[in-house]
This record gives C-alpha cells, sequence and structure tokens, in this order.
C-alpha cells in the first residue's frame, strides 16, 4: 500500500532505506554484538538530514516533519533498532523542546549543531524514584543569582554519555507536585556533572543507556526552557511526539520481524515440505501482516495529526501501544517459526526478539498508554454523552 505518499515523502523513505541498507548494515551486526556505539553513523545521518527532520532550514534543518520522521525511523529500525531510538529522541524530544520552547538565543546556539549531527541531543527525565510518575521527580533545581544547581541523579538516559545537549527536567518548586517542574538545557561539560552507572541492557546494545548524576551542577539561568513551571507541559508535549518515533520504531522491528519469518519459512524444510506450506505457520504470516498493517496506520495517522498541529494524544497513544504489542508478538511468531536456530544469535530474530521486548515500557509502558486513551476517550463521551 502506498499510504498516499508524496513523491518527496517516498524520495525520503528511500534514502532512509539506502542508508540502512548500506552503511547501518554494514556496522550493525558487530555494533549490537560487542555493544559498540558508532559515532560515525550519526554524522551520516546529519549529512542527510536525519537529525534534522523537524528542524526549520534558518536553523540548519530539513523542516519535513513527523511524518517524514516515522518514515525514516522505521527504515532504520528495520536494520539497527539502536540507532533508530537515537534519531527518535534527538528529533521527536531534544530538537523539538529547543525548537518549542527555547530562546532565539539557544535556538542559534544549539539547533544548527544538533540538526547536522556535531552534537547529540539525550532526554533525562526519568529517575531511581520517578518513572511513570513524572510528578515524583525528585532532582532540584535552585536560582542562586543568574545560576541554578541542579543536584539529583537520572537513569535509563539513551545515549547520555554520548550527547552534547541533554534536556533534564528538575523541580524547582517542592511544594507543587506538578506545577513545580522546569526544564534546562545542560552541556557535558557542566561543572558537578557526571556520568553515573552504565546499564548492560537486554536489548539494543548499539545504544548506550547510563545514569546522569548532578551534585551543585551549575547551568546558566538563560539555559531554562520556557519558564519556571513549564516542564510539566514540555515533558508531555514531548513525550507525545516520542511515543510516535517508537512506534515508528516497533514498525521496523516488526517488518523486519516479517521479513526474516518468511525468508527462513522458504528455505526450511521438514517432512519433505517448505515449512511455510503448513498451514499453522501460513495462519502465523497472515495474523502477523495484519497486525503489522493496523499498527502502520496507527503510526501514520498519528504523525500526519501531529504536523497539522492537531491533538493527538490519544492517536500518538493508541499507535505506541498497538505498535509496541505488535513488534512483540511479531518477533515471537517469527522466532516460532524459525524453531531452535531462531533460539541462537546466528539468526537476525533472536535480536529482534530482544529488542523489541524494551518497546512497550520506555516512552510511557503499555499500562500508561491506556490511561491515556482512556481519559482521551472519555472527554469524548462526556461530550456527546454528558452525564
Amino acid at each position: 500500500m502506498n499510504y498516499q505518499l508524496s513523491e518527496e515523502e517516498r524520495m525520503l523513505r528511500k534514502t532512509a532505506a539506502d542508508f540502512a541498507n548500506r552503511s547501518l548494515a554494514a556496522v550493525a551486526e558487530e555494533s549490537n554484538r560487542e555493544g559498540i556505539f558508532q559515532d560515525q553513523i550519526y554524522r551520516e545521518l546529519g549529512e542527510l538530514g536525519f537529525m534534522g527532520m523537524t528542524v526549520p532550514e534558518e536553523y540548519g534543518g530539513v523542516d519535513f516533519g513527523n511524518f517524514c520522521l516515522a518514515l525514516a525511523i522505521e527504515e532504520i529500525s528495520r536494520v539497527c533498532a539502536s540507532t533508530a531510538v537515537a534519531i527518535s529522541v534527538h528529533n521527536s524530544l531534544v530538537n523539538w523542546a529547543i525548537m518549542k520552547f527555547g530562546s532565539s538565543q539557544m535556538k542559534e546556539n544549539y539547533l544548527p549543531r544538533l540538526a547536522s549531527g556535531e552534537l547529540l541531543g539525550a532526554y533525562a527525565l526519568t529517575e531511581p524514584g520517578a518513572g511513570s510518575d513524572v510528578s515524583a521527580i525528585s532532582t532540584s533545581a535552585v536560582l542562586e543569582g543568574d545560576t541554578y544547581k541542579l543536584n539529583g541523579t537520572k537513569n535509563f538516559i539513551s545515549t547520555g554519555d554520548k550527547a552534547g545537549v541533554i534536556i533534564v527536567f528538575a523541580r524547582t518548586d517542592s511544594e507543587d507536585r506538578k506545577g513545580g517542574l522546569s526544564a534546562f538545557v545542560v552541556e557535558p561539560d557542566s561543572p558537578g556533572f557526571s556520568i553515573g552507572k552504565k546499564e548492560d541492557k537486554m536489548g539494543l546494545s548499539a545504544s548506550t543507556t547510563v545514569e546522569l548524576v548532578f551534585e551543585d551542577c551549575e547551568i546558566p539561568a538563560a539555559n531554562i526552557l520556557g519558564s519556571e513551571g513549564q516542564g510539566m507541559s514540555i515533558a508531555l508535549g514531548g513525550l507525545e511526539g516520542g511515543r510516535i518515533g517508537i512506534a515508528a520504531q516497533s514498525l521496523g522491528i516488526a517488518q523486519a520481524a516479517m521479513d526474516e519469518a518468511v525468508k527462513y519459512g522458504r528455505e526450511r524444510q521438514q517432512f519433505g515440505r517448505r515449512i511455510l506450506d503448513f498451514q499453522g505457520n501460513q495462519f502465523k504470516i497472515a495474523e502477523m501482516a495484519t497486525r503489522l498493517e493496523a499498527a502502520r496506520l496507527l503510526v501514520y495517522q498519528a504523525a500526519r495529526l501531529r504536523d497539522r498541529g492537531e491533538p493527538c494524544a490519544r492517536e500518538s497513544s493508541m499507535a505506541k501501544l498497538y505498535a509496541s504489542e505488535a513488534a512483540n508478538y511479531l518477533a515471537y511468531q517469527a522466532l516460532q517459526i524459525h524453531g531452535g536456530v531462531g533460539y541462537t544469535s546466528e539468526f537476525l530474530i533472536e535480536r529482534l526478539y530482544r529488542d523489541a521486548r524494551v518497546l512497550e515500557i520506555y516512552e510511557g509502558a503499555s499500562e500508561i498508554q491506556k490511561i491515556v486513551i482512556f481519559r482521551e476517550v472519555m472527554k469524548e463521551y462526556d461530550r456527546i454523552m454528558p452525564d
């Protein structure tokens, strides 16, 4: 299905696919097996415009929007999901936050370097005691003269040790759980900033995940995004786009699992027949294809809505919920079709199976998506069917 793509969108998708099949495929297996972060890949992505997808041309971006970003993430995830998550965080969360809430000076200082791939962005929201409950953030920021001092710890931060720009959420009002959060742009050479524990993860091994430590970390007051107290709205607004990015990542993993299942099913023979000739496996492929198609439609719809500036909290959560669960389903069924060999690292499906698991957890667990969807659905019912 062509999904009514414009010529520009088709070219963008082809460029992403060509890059993934050429440059990324050449290093993906080793990178994920050895846990190697390939810095040059992000420089190449910057040269192709993929690190500034939603950044206006005046700041060095290509201004293609969220739909094109989703297309690119999908194609790149098909080959290396580790690379795709960094692209999603960089564009959907970091570039978006600076573009929407940063001062003119901040935009001029950071966006061109982010768009070119010179700097990589990270998003520091999660803490040991604050995961799904953003209002439980305890990292503090106290203004002293023209400098904020940050104290606290963030964990599970993707590419936090590789980033040149980190969006950090901290509490500027200890009394107001929801309205007392603020967001800051932090550079890694800031006094009082350090990298803590590096996580040894189940999947996404070519993407680093680390702890960030702030000990009287000094941040210029000019580096606050928006104003004090806007942190919660910035976080939720960013996650709306971030969820579309992770949903697109889910599509790429799911498509790769589908491709591997069909490829192996055509080659493997049992009882004198290709295993794809058995009806049980045919039913698996049919169900996999249906879930993949449904997920893709949800993701593309959410991305289109966000590009039009329309509310899409419900749609982005539906896309993230369904696509992440579909990716896990497809990876499971594809491994089942492979049988015992699929459980070995000799076959790609083993990595896809591991990479897929986190999709239902980060950028808002499936349970959180269901809460958001329920609330949005009830808003509509309250409008058309009041108590």
